[in-house]
């Protein structure tokens, strides 16, 4: 019997989602889900320090987001134009543009006096493909004209920008924050190496998928697009051993698991860069993480599916019950959940 995207289906109560972060990073609520004997526990996310065993290996995604919404208008109208930055591809960048179809193949959109661009070709799916010509270096205009390309479900201004990143993001590529990370602050992570675990980094940009509802009612039909991720030496050595040594290793976020079991479906990891458009749904067989460190996501989406995979779709829904009922925050701005074995 085939899954139904319905089937992931939740009632959220809209004062629920959390419209701007905490002032203190670490302070959000944590639920603690044991996808072995289905217990919960209800703590802070400082406190996941003392679920951590020495050996166990923290892998975090240090993809940095870009300031990839832009406004602008036509060279020959000056109703507004909204573009978001999906990924670069060679000279041109596949995006979003609302309204799209102000944005005809030739149409030339303008920023400033330092940037605009031209709309270069429309795929079947309405992603613009455009060219950016700049007086300066791009990625400088960039930071100075862009804004944060924070989720349509987050109405309220973000008065700081690097509050949409992680402390440990490094190199620019992402459409959208890799949100589990966000709980984590520089001292909580020396807290935790003190303690023998180590933190190593994945790569992968965030990109369309994040973006993308599923349109199917049969899950098996939808479409992932392709995300770009890395690994290094180092990393796949520390995961490597780990694993040879029963050690646990702990995805933070569904964009390290992904990449993770995208780079080991034999078991073990390596250093490599590709690209992935790995889909995880229930009755997915996990080969490389143990335990996952994530946020609570929107009801039918991908990431619900990829939870339910890694827990069973009955022990995600009675966790989200108890979340609900016990008014945890939900999405980006939200709380977390560490979902482990025993």
């Amino acid at each position: 019997m085939s899954l139904k995207t319905s089937d992931f289906y939740y009632d959220l109560p809209h004062e629920l989602i959390a419209q701007h972060p905490l002032k203190d990073r670490a302070s959000s609520r944590l639920l603690i889900v044991n996808r072995n004997s289905k217990d919960l526990e209800e703590c802070h996310f400082y406190n996941i320090i003392d679920y951590l065993n020495e050996g166990d290996v923290l892998v975090v995604n240090n993809s940095r987001v870009i300031p990839a919404r832009l406004f602008g208008h036509r060279k020959d109208k000056e109703e507004k134009i909204e573009i978001l930055l999906l990924k670069r591809e060679e000279d041109t960048w596949q995006c979003l543009v609302k309204p799209g179809k102000k944005a005809k193949v030739g149409s030339e959109i303008i920023f400033s006096d330092k940037l605009k661009c031209e709309v270069k070709r429309v795929d079947e799916e309405g992603n613009r493909y455009i060219k950016f010509h700049c007086d300066g270096i791009f990625e400088e205009i960039l930071d100075e004209l862009g804004n944060m390309p924070l989720p349509p479900y987050i109405t309220e201004k973000l008065e700081d920008k690097e509050r949409y990143q992680t402390v440990y993001s490094k190199i620019d590529g992402s459409a959208a924050a890799p949100t589990a990370g966000l709980h984590f602050t520089e001292d909580l992570l020396d807290r935790i190496k003190e303690k023998g675990i180590k933190v190593v980094p994945i790569t992968l940009h965030v990109g369309l998928g994040t973006f993308r509802p599923v349109k199917v009612d049969d899950v098996e039909k939808h479409h992932m697009h392709s995300e770009f991720y890395m690994m290094d030496k180092e990393t796949a050595k520390i995961i490597n051993d780990a694993k040879e040594n029963g050690k646990r290793i702990i995805a933070v976020g569904t964009t390290s698991m992904r990449t993770l079991e995208t780079i080991g479906r034999n078991g073990r990891v390596k250093e490599t860069s590709g690209w992935t458009d790995i889909f995880i749904y229930p009755g997915f067989e996990f080969k490389i993480v143990d335990a996952l460190i994530t946020n609570f996501h929107l009801p039918e989406s991908t990431l619900m599916m990829l939870v339910s995979a890694f827990a069973s779709k009955d022990i995600i829904f009675n966790a989200y019950e108890y979340a609900i009922k016990n008014k945890f925050r939900f999405f980006s701005f939200g709380d977390a959940m560490f979902i482990k074995g025993n």
